[in-house]
This record gives C-alpha cells, sequence and structure tokens, in this order.
C-alpha cells in the first residue's frame, strides 16, 4: 500500500513508497487523456499523431518515475537503430582494435572471437532490453539498479553502477577518439618517404594534439548540431556499407599478394602474446568486446525517443545482430588476405589494418582510398559516443552524485543539449589523454577501462533483477521468460570473466610502457568515487526519485486504455 501524505510534502526520495496523493490522481487523468488524445489524433493525423500521443505517453511514464521531461522527444525506432549502430560503428571499432586477436591467435582467434563475442553480448542486450522496458530513463542501468535492488543496498548498488556506467561512457568515447587518432596516422603512413618509412612520423605531442582536435570537433557537432543528428546516423548507414562493399570487393578481387585457403582462415590459431593458448584467446577477444561495449549506451537516449519501452529495446537487439553480420562481412575478407603475422605484430603503430589493405591492394593511393570510409565512420562514431556519454553523465548529476551536480545538471535549452555536462565529459576525456606522454599503451587502457567499467555497468541490474525472481519485468512488453533468464545467465558470467581479463596486458613479458593501465585508471576513479559518497552522499544522497505506485498506475492506466 502507499503511504498517502499531503499535498503540501515533497515526494519522498530513496524508499519509494510515498507518493502525493494529488499528483497521483492528476496522473490517472492526464494518461487517460492522453489515451484519448491518441485515437483522435490517429483518425485525424494517422501515423503523426500516433506518434505525438506515443511521446506525451513517454513523457507522463517519466514523470510518474519522479522526472521532469526537459529533453525533446525527436527520434523515431529506426533513428534509435541507426545511432545504436553508429555508436558501434563496428568496421571502424573493429580496424582500430586489430592488433589484439592477432597477438591472441590470429585468423582463429579473429573470426571465432568475433562470433562467440557477439553471441553473449546478444544475451546482454536481451537481458538490458527487458528491464528497459520497464524503466526507460536516461538515467539507463543505474535508475534501474536502484528500482530493482533492495531498500537495504539500493544506495550503494546504484552509486557503483552509476558511476561505472558514466566512467565507462566517458573512457569508451575517449578511446574512440584517441583509436581514430592511431588509425588515422597509421593511414596517412601507407604514403612511404621510403622503404617501410611513413611519411607523418607523428611525435607524442602530436598525437595529442590531433586527438584534441577530433575530440573538440565531435563535442562541437554533438553541441551545436543536436537537431540534424539523427539524419547523420542515417546517413552514416549507407556510408558503412558502402565502405564495406568497395572493401569485400576490393580485397577479393586484387588480392595482391594472394589468397589463403578456408583452413587457414577458419582454423589456424597462433598465439604469440606469450600467456597460455586458452587465455591468449581470451585476452584477444577485446577486439570484439570493445567494438561490441557500447550495447546500453542507447539507452542513455530514453529521454529523447518517442516510446522508448519498446525502441529502445528493439534498437539494441537488433543492432546486435546487423553487427554481427557487419562484422564478419569486414573481418573475414581481411584475413583471406593477411600478410605475414609476424610482421603485423611487429608494426610500430599498433594498426595492423592500413597494412592489410596495402598488401592486398598493391598501392598506397588505393589503400588509403578504402581506409577513408573507415575514417569518416570513427567521426561519426565519436560524435554518437560524445552525446552518448553527455546524457549519462547529465542523468547521475541530475540526482546529485557527480560533485557540482546543480551545475552539471543544467540542460541548454537553445542547443536542447546537457551542455555542461557534455564539457565535464570532455575535460575528463582531455585530462586522461595526456597518459599518452607516459605510456605508448595508452589506447589499450582507455579501451579497456571502458570495456570494464560498461561491463560492470550492465552487469549490476541484471544480477538484480535475476536475484529478484524477475518479478518486475511482467510490467514491461520484452519477458522472453525461461529464455530471457538463460540471457541473464551467461550476461552475468561473461561480466565475470571480462572484468578480470581485460585488466591484463596483452603480451608478456611486460615492460613499463607496454603496461596495460586500465586497472589503474579503473582503480582510481573509484577511489574518487569511493571517497566522494564517504565524505558526502552517505549522508545526502537518496538516489533517484522512486515513485513505484505512480509507475504502476500509470501502467495500469495505459494497460485499460489500450
Amino acid at each position: 500500500m502507499a503511504q498517502i501524505i499531503s499535498k503540501d510534502q515533497p515526494f519522498n526520495q530513496g524508499e519509494g513508497n510515498a507518493i502525493d496523493i494529488d499528483s497521483y490522481d492528476d496522473l490517472h487523468q492526464r494518461s487517460s487523456s492522453n489515451k484519448a488524445r491518441k485515437f483522435s489524433l490517429t483518425g485525424r493525423n494517422g501515423k503523426e499523431g500516433l506518434e505525438d500521443a506515443g511521446a506525451n505517453d513517454a513523457d507522463d511514464l517519466l514523470e510518474a518515475m519522479g522526472y521532469k521531461a526537459e529533453l525533446l522527444r525527436t527520434r523515431s525506432t529506426f533513428q534509435v537503430v541507426f545511432m545504436s549502430f553508429v555508436l558501434a560503428s563496428i568496421p571502424y571499432g573493429l580496424a582500430t582494435t586489430f592488433y589484439y586477436p592477432l597477438v591472441g591467435g590470429g585468423p582463429a582467434n579473429i573470426i571465432w572471437g568475433w562470433i562467440s563475442v557477439s553471441i553473449i553480448i546478444l544475451c546482454v542486450a536481451v537481458s538490458l532490453g527487458e528491464i528497459t522496458s520497464v524503466y526507460p530513463t536516461a538515467g539507463g542501468v543505474y535508475y534501474q539498479t536502484f528500482m530493482l535492488a533492495p531498500p537495504w543496498c539500493r544506495k550503494i548498488a546504484s552509486w557503483i553502477c552509476g558511476w561505472s556506467f558514466v566512467v565507462g561512457n566517458i573512457t569508451i568515447t575517449l578511446a574512440v577518439n584517441f583509436g581514430t587518432t592511431l588509425f588515422l596516422v597509421a593511414s596517412i603512413n601507407v604514403f612511404e618517404s621510403s622503404a617501410g618509412v611513413g611519411i607523418f612520423q607523428a611525435e607524442t605531442y602530436q598525437v595529442f594534439l590531433i586527438f584534441l582536435a577530433i575530440t573538440l570537433l565531435c563535442n562541437a557537432v554533438s553541441a551545436l548540431g543536436n537537431r540534424w543528428l539523427p539524419l547523420l546516423d542515417t546517413f552514416a548507414i549507407f556510408w558503412t556499407f558502402a565502405g564495406l562493399l568497395a572493401i569485400i570487393i576490393c580485397t577479393f578481387a586484387i588480392a595482391k599478394n594472394g589468397r589463403h585457403t578456408g583452413d587457414y582462415v577458419f582454423r589456424d590459431f597462433e598465439p604469440a602474446s606469450g600467456w597460455p593458448a586458452g587465455w591468449s584467446f581470451c585476452v584477444g577477444l577485446l577486439q570484439a568486446a570493445y567494438a561490441t561495449s557500447s550495447t546500453g549506451m542507447i539507452i542513455s537516449m530514453c529521454e529523447e525517443v518517442e516510446q522508448p519501452a519498446t525502441q529502445v529495446p528493439k534498437a539494441m537487439v537488433a543492432t546486435v545482430i546487423i553487427n554481427t553480420i557487419g562484422g564478419l562481412l569486414f573481418l573475414i575478407p581481411l584475413v583471406f588476405v593477411i600478410p605475414n603475422l609476424t610482421d603485423l605484430i611487429a608494426l610500430p603503430s599498433g594498426q595492423p589494418v592500413p597494412t592489410i589493405l596495402k598488401s592486398a591492394i598493391g598501392s598506397a593511393g588505393g589503400a588509403f582510398g578504402l581506409l577513408f570510409p573507415l575514417l569518416v565512420l570513427a567521426i561519426f562514431c565519436g560524435i554518437g559516443c560524445t552525446t552518448a556519454a553527455s546524457r549519462c553523465t547529465w542523468a547521475f548529476a541530475r540526482d546529485g552524485a557527480i560533485p557540482g551536480g546543480n551545475w552539471w545538471k543544467k540542460v541548454n535549452t537553445k542547443l536542447d543539449v546537457p551542455l555542461n555536462a557534455m564539457m565535464l565529459s570532455m575535460a575528463v576525456q582531455i585530462i586522461l589523454g595526456v597518459i599518452y606522454f607516459g605510456s605508448a599503451a595508452a589506447f589499450n587502457a582507455f579501451s579497456g577501462v571502458g570495456v570494464i567499467c560498461l561491463t560492470l555497468s550492465y552487469a549490476v541490474p541484471i544480477v538484480v533483477s535475476l536475484l529478484g525472481g524477475r518479478k518486475h519485468l511482467k510490467q514491461g512488453s520484452f519477458d522472453l521468460g525461461i529464455a530471457g533468464t538463460i540471457c541473464n545467465v551467461i550476461a552475468i558470467a561473461w561480466s565475470a570473466l571480462a572484468i578480470p581479463l581485460f585488466c591484463m596486458p596483452s603480451a608478456i613479458p611486460v615492460t613499463a610502457s607496454l603496461m596495460n593501465y586500465a586497472s589503474v585508471v579503473f582503480v582510481a576513479f573509484f577511489v574518487i568515487s569511493g571517497g566522494w559518497y564517504f565524505v558526502w552522499g552517505r549522508e545526502h544522497y537518496r538516489g533517484p526519485p522512486t515513485h513505484e505506485d505512480a509507475i504502476l498506475e500509470h501502467r495500469r492506466a495505459s494497460n485499460l486504455a489500450d
């Protein structure tokens, strides 16, 4: 039973049982009137009316969850799928991290590692989709954890999950932009001043300045061009498949240095990491894990989607399936024409794909022509990740979990973006980018900590949902029953493996300059967040506003109207 309180009292935050009776009645009336409006609009305007009513209904549900709608709902189902696809940008993501499975085991690690991780990530997408269909907010996994966890641990559980989600979003965005920098330098160096010497031997400071320029560009486009981003995502889909088609046709048709056999492509396993064979294969999975780590980032866009309870879960699952196919179309041709593995592993740039394409095409100009679509896609990916990272930072600050939250939670109404949160995310990325001056393996640290943090943040709500008997899923529209339970178990098992796995260096013996500093960055963030919790959060942090009864009433009113 809900506790009835007077109109003058505020909503109770943290306990989740008290609601304002007047707001409760207003909510019921507003929900019913919006449903009536939905049918009248349908008769007058058709599909447009349905979408408008759906957006209003989503705002009502958001208000029932304790939040005011501050961002415009401008994205359709296809646009959500397209943005989710761009967040992953599979050809680009697989290209920049090609080194890891190459060292881990070669061809078999590349192909079967991608297939294995894609199946696992599909289980993660299904698990998160089920929960998001019940609680579709920009807070994403953090809000979901608070709602699902038992009262005695919900504050600390949501705090850990929220910080993991925010740190994961920021560092994976950093990894994307830094990876674009390294890939750009390697792509330019397919042109050589002499045998084996590229025309642009970038100094450390030059690499950092290029990274800085790319980061500023992505933030500028995301902030100033928000209304056009859905169109950019749509264009990126066609751009991606055009680029893939060009790579497939050219590498297979030209194959300047010949082609390997199918037996080599699918069965050859040559670990060169120094780790035992089985563990070497697992370490090589970082490529696939990095490329698919963005799966749950799209949840942060729930408050800009017309019908997030259905659109976002569908987008997550559909994107994983599309990306699995697209990834195979990209990887298999490259492995068929791959040159000597030892030479690729020894490349100073750590970026084998430009060299592979140059070997297959036989000319620097032709190779750069095939690399150019990937470079453009990299910018699209950086813009998408920047947008998602700003939304999750804003949502977490909105609930007072980030120092200076009153500043970071402000929305710029002219641009319709949380500009302050976006600038905070950008500043953290630039500061962390300085690590490159001390370690050439900085990209390994950025990508590793991004995968670790996002994996942990996805696992927490899945764990509490499973331990709670998945009862809450009956309220949503994406309950898969026993299949969903199996997906939950697989997702949790993957998380338990991935977190320690991606703290490991990609090869041994390890030197200071080649050390994987993912664990250092990971621990540093949680020392800061843990310290902030004990200094301030334990006394003042109440978590997101939780009005379970209002949410339930909204769903009942919606079901009756339907």
